[in-house]
């Protein structure tokens, strides 16, 4: 099977821009260069003025501002902040100069109007084709106030979608096209690059896949435990939780509403005052070294280190997330487990199957069959648990002082501490743009060859 299916158009229309640059007459064509004139002519007067106002507003910012901020792409500045001294005041000022984040975001902000400009173009099009068509068919073309009543039943699915995907367009695609922008850049406190960068190139992909240096070999060391840890949490998580529902949901288990209370009662406690909590009870001097210390088990001026010790650390932000985790897990399972149908488990009874063989054959497949996405989900997740490992950890331990991460970072905790405490963003746009790149194609390739997906509609 492919990785993508050919796209399918569902709701097929006459209506396209190639049908309208190949059809169209004289006032759709002309409709390329003066939107909504196709519109005015066949009588959608306000909405072809509409649709010229976007296009005059458009032409206008990019005259005023916009060519500019795209030129500007090609240096990033060039003008450097300078001191000056100024004899009649006896002080030091300033001159203004280039800020190179605000020429990238303004020129990238400015590339993107235009594409949202080319779809407004395309519509504009093929809505002076239809009604061009339907002039000529002697059908009815509506006018504005038809137009708006049709928001509110047949085309109602784009009044409601148009704001959230505004919101999307401007909270999620343009900070996340400026980012990768940025990684091709030496936006950084290396050689004081804060307020002036240029364009490097790849040269910040191949400083982190480089092993040999010090920023290579941590970008390895980090993604080779966030592997592992994204592994453990997820699965240790599954199986526990798989084995506590197993055991509530038997028929010879009593109190069942106790025991799902219980654990339902640990999920309703914030999941960040559990893992301060945890924190603050393992440090050398917390409750538990003290306890073991009261008790003789350790020596009066010894402490286990939890988070010390880099095994140590690692082995206990995946126990701890299994405290945290399993409840959530449980209650996902329990309803799962509540829906297999009884009559497969009294067919498999009749054919002698014993408790091992349904669990094999029956319970695990229908779990795994209806978990697959969810354990996708929360696998992807870990990737990113910035709240437990910060946490819980903060990282440490450092072993390494040269290094910019910690034993227990993962790529996210790292891309933070790059960005946040060393400034080095340049590199964090990088360590964002492969770790979305590693998730995007493994959670793609993994629910693509997953039975849930193979064999939609049914177990």
């Amino acid at each position: 099977m492919s990785l993508f299916k050919k796209r399918v158009n569902e709701f097929p229309t006459p209506y396209t821009c190639k049908n309208a640059i190949k059809e169209g007459g004289l006032e759709t064509k002309l409709s390329m260069i003066l939107m909504g004139l196709g519109n005015i002519v066949h009588g959608q007067v306000i909405k072809g003025l509409l649709y010229l106002a976007i296009e005059i507003a458009y032409i206008v910012f990019m005259v005023v501002n916009g060519i500019g901020f795209i030129g500007n792409l090609r240096t990033l500045g060039s003008v450097e902040q300078q001191e000056v001294w100024d004899q009649a005041k006896q002080i030091y000022l300033y001159t203004k100069g280039d800020q190179s984040v605000l020429i990238l975001l303004y020129g990238v902000t400015a590339i993107l109007i235009t594409v949202l400009m080319f779809f407004a173009w395309r519509g504009a099009l093929k809505s002076a084709y239809k009604a061009e068509r339907l002039h000529k068919e002697g059908r009815h073309v509506n006018n504005f106030g038809e137009d708006l009543k049709s928001l509110l039943h047949e085309n109602l699915y784009r009044l409601f979608m148009t704001p959230p995907t505004a919101f999307v367009f401007v909270f999620t695609i343009l900070p996340l096209v400026f980012m990768i922008c940025m990684a091709f850049t030496n936006y950084s406190r290396i050689d004081n690059h804060l307020m002036l960068f240029n364009w490097v190139g790849l040269d910040n992909f191949k400083t982190l896949f480089d092993s040999g240096s010090i920023l290579g070999s941590t970008f390895w060391s980090v993604l080779a435990w966030t592997v592992i840890w994204a592994f453990f949490a997820t699965f240790s998580n599954y199986i526990f939780g798989m084995i506590l529902s197993l055991l509530i949901n038997r028929k010879g288990t009593k109190a069942k509403a106790f025991w799902r209370f219980c654990f339902v009662l640990s999920c309703a406690v914030p999941m960040f005052v559990s893992l301060l909590i945890m924190r603050t009870m393992l440090q050398p001097e917390g409750a538990i070294n003290v306890l073991l210390r009261n008790l003789g088990l350790i020596a009066k001026d010894a402490s286990l280190p939890f988070f010390t010790n880099p095994t140590w650390a690692r082995v206990t932000v995946i126990i701890i997330n299994i405290w945290v985790g399993v409840p959530y897990t449980l209650l996902q399972l329990t309803g799962v487990l509540q829906n297999i149908p009884e009559d497969l488990y009294e067919a498999a009874r009749m054919d002698g199957a014993n408790a091992l063989q349904i669990f094999t054959k029956i319970t695990l497949p229908y779990m795994l069959y209806v978990t697959t996405p969810y354990l996708i989900v929360t696998f992807t997740g870990n990737i990113n648990n910035f709240n437990v490992i910060y946490l819980l950890s903060g990282g440490d331990p450092v072993t390494d002082l040269s290094s910019t991460a910690g034993k227990t970072d993962l790529l996210v905790t790292w891309l933070y501490k790059l960005t946040i405490d060393k400034q080095y963003y340049n590199i964090g746009a990088v360590i964002g743009i492969m770790t979305f790149i590693i998730l995007a194609i493994g959670a793609l390739l993994t629910y693509r060859n997953s039975k849930s997906y193979k064999e939609e509609g049914g177990f």
